[in-house]
């Protein structure tokens, strides 16, 4: 665990701040980690082929990878509160990476769903959690911006490694390319794990924005425990509002590709869906942080979710590819300003005694939405052949996480005092 010590003039150490080389790192994990993980819809079609077996098979591997996230988040999310993220990162890096090598050698149902939905996902739960909670606790004061920036990596990964799957699949066979992604995976991550630090107090520095009037080393990371944070109606809003949210996100991620070849478009203009998501997830990502640093995180939520429900609804009708850019675009603009709102939120409104904990038991919501949304797409449209319902239905929850956040308001710290959101 980390060590409190009496903080006098002479104790934080100047010059440079450490704080910026523990986001540089964490960005580059997750632009590893994500846009390889995100990259499976690209791998979608292919295996069609090979194997026969319906979306909603293929659909259930992503599922179960995401309940097993969610699942083991909260382990991570404890464990980050006492161990930190460094060691937990180099151990996903390993478990990604054989989780992709044994990805190129499956060829049951049952060895997709393993390999796929329990190895891969145990090696995703270290990510969202533990790096977003570090950066929490190294920043008070542009604590919005700095998440933006290490969560905009998933969006450059999405960018970045869709097309480049597509091309490695027309290549080299879609088994080979699973190889080569687990060899960037354990190099990126192991290598930019080493750079991680738990917080500040580790190295005698103060989290940016604390009170330099603050005698203890760390005196901003104090807050709800989770026994506290369970007793407030904001924890179970929150965990449905994060539901919503992944609900959503991972429709579009797994689906919008088989849909645009659906519509007839070929395999690297349906790819370059994924990449405009990407793109756009990185610019909301840092419109949406520097935003929520100045107007709080509730209503980067509002405003996500109304673009998200628009987004959804016209790509249910659209069929030209332009259209399908747009809403790819609006979805990503909109999906990245709420993926860098989560954690600061927790942390507005129960503080950073068990943020990675909290934060991992809410978050638990947007996984289990993320595992939802996907196999409720695959399963709709086995049954009327198209996407349109799927889209439908997720704007319809969309609206849903736009209702529950409006009724969303601070929590009571104590008498007279309250954690404005």
């Amino acid at each position: 665990m980390t060590d409190h010590k009496t903080l006098s003039s002479s104790d934080a150490k100047p010059g440079f701040f450490y704080g910026y080389v523990v986001v540089a790192a964490a960005l580059c994990i997750m632009l590893a980690v994500w846009g390889t993980f995100l990259a499976f819809g690209v791998f979608f079609k292919p295996m069609l082929a090979e194997f026969g077996w319906s979306r909603a098979v293929i659909s259930g591997s992503f599922s179960i990878s995401m309940v097993t996230q969610s699942l083991l988040g909260v382990v991570v999310g404890g464990l980050t509160d006492r161990l930190g993220s460094r060691t937990l990162m180099t151990l996903s890096g390993f478990l990604l990476a054989i989780g992709y090598l044994l990805m190129s050698q499956v060829s049951t149902v049952w060895q997709l769903y393993m390999v796929y939905g329990v190895i891969i996902g145990i090696g995703m739960s270290g990510s969202f959690v533990s790096l977003t909670s570090t950066v929490a606790r190294w920043f008070i004061k542009r604590r919005g911006i700095m998440t933006g920036i290490i969560l905009s990596g998933t969006g450059i990964g999405a960018l970045i490694a869709s097309p480049v799957a597509t091309r490695l699949i027309s290549a080299y066979h879609w088994r080979a390319s699973y190889l080569i992604m687990a060899c960037a995976v354990l190099i990126v991550v192991t290598f930019a794990a080493h750079f991680l630090r738990h917080d500040p107090t580790q190295i005698g520095q103060r989290p940016h924005g604390e009170s330099a009037g603050d005698q203890r080393l760390g005196a901003g990371l104090r807050g709800y425990s989770l026994k506290e944070a369970v007793d407030t109606r904001q924890f179970y809003l929150l965990f449905a509002i994060y539901f919503c949210f992944g609900f959503g996100m991972f429709v579009l991620m797994v689906h919008s590709v088989p849909h645009a070849s659906e519509l007839g478009f070929g395999p690297l203009t349906a790819a370059n869906i994924l990449a405009v998501i990407g793109a756009l997830t990185i610019v909301g990502r840092l419109v949406f942080g520097g935003a929520a640093d100045k107007f709080g995180n509730r209503p980067i939520f509002i405003i996500g979710f109304i673009l998200t429900a628009g987004a959804l609804w016209w790509l249910a009708a659209a069929t030209e590819i332009w259209t399908l850019y747009l809403c790819a675009a609006v979805s990503g603009f909109a999906n990245g300003g709420m993926g860098t709102s989560e954690s600061p939120l927790v942390a507005e409104l129960f503080g950073l005694k068990s943020h990675g904990l909290i934060l991992a038991i809410t978050g638990g919501g947007f996984t289990i939405g993320a595992a939802v949304g996907p196999l409720v797409a695959g399963y709709l449209f086995d049954i009327a052949g198209n996407y349109r319902g799927t889209f439908l239905v997720s704007a319809a929850i969309s609206i849903l996480g736009l209702i529950l956040t409006l009724l969303l308001t601070p929590v009571e710290a104590d008498p007279g005092r309250k954690i404005p959101i």
